[in-house]
């Protein structure tokens, strides 16, 4: 028999969804493949805007570029989205990972650990990775991965610079964890869809601006350059000794 999701769909459909909101249906399992390609095939189907998955395991989760993101069974949380923001310019959803990282970060801060944002897609501790964020477009659909490292030991990290709520001090159940990211992604994804000018606020959350980086555009290429901010379409802006240049992809390391 298999086991019941760590997740309570029951207690997070009761809170977070309702006439006005921005989720429509939230389920929990206890593991899958990969809850952003289930939400794919399901957004493929006509799965209605505000659909979320939740698993307490994934077996082929993914990262940028294809790589492949697994975590021990109970050790972390998936959580996808599915949304369907009609009327917004594609151009403008660059930002999606973006303004999950913001939710992210503020909602773990509720939770009373401080963690900041590194462009694009992951939210950090002290430099050391806590989140990674995957947004895919589905014909008119978004859907938005958020893996969060929640009880994960430091004998089972996946690499030295990672981190879970565990080891920061935070013992936050699972539920407790999704239902304050959702919460703080609601009112965030709606100030992205509104238009508004995003990039003051994102530079606040963020590790990135202000840092020198080494930013990989391929397995053969890198630019070097200090990160002075994000430009109206949340491309990461670097000044290097050529001139300004703006990354709508790609890989960031932190340079001491």
């Amino acid at each position: 028999m298999t086991s019941p999701a760590l997740v309570d769909a029951a207690a997070l459909t009761a809170q977070l969804t309702g006439p006005g909101r921005l989720f429509a249906a939230i389920d929990a399992v206890p593991t899958t493949g990969s809850t952003n390609a289930d939400l794919a095939a399901a957004a493929r189907g006509g799965a209605a805007s505000g659909t979320v998955l939740v698993a307490d395991h994934q077996s082929a989760g993914r990262g940028r570029f294809a790589r492949r993101w697994e975590a021990p069974p109970g050790s972390s949380v998936a959580i996808s989205m599915l949304l369907r923001p009609a009327g917004v310019p594609f151009e403008r959803w660059l930002w999606l990972p973006l303004v999950a990282g913001i939710a992210v970060a503020d909602a773990l801060a509720a939770l009373g650990v401080r963690p900041q944002v590194k462009w694009p897609n992951d939210v950090l501790i002290d430099g050391r990775k806590l989140c990674g964020i995957l947004s895919e477009r589905v014909d008119d659909a978004a859907v938005i991965g958020i893996g969060i490292n929640t009880t994960l030991d430091a004998d089972r990290l996946p690499v030295p610079t990672a981190t879970s709520l565990r080891l920061e001090g935070c013992a936050a159940p699972a539920t407790a964890v999704v239902a304050e990211v959702l919460a703080a992604f609601e009112p965030a994804y709606r100030r992205w869809a509104s238009g508004a000018d995003l990039r003051r606020w994102y530079g606040e959350h963020c590790a990135t601006v202000g840092r020198d980086v080494r930013v990989l555009e391929s397995a053969t290429r890198a630019i070097e350059g200090t990160a002075t901010g994000v430009d109206a379409q949340g491309r990461l802006l670097v000044s290097t000794p050529v001139g300004e240049r703006a990354f709508a992809a790609g890989d960031v390391l932190h340079l001491r």
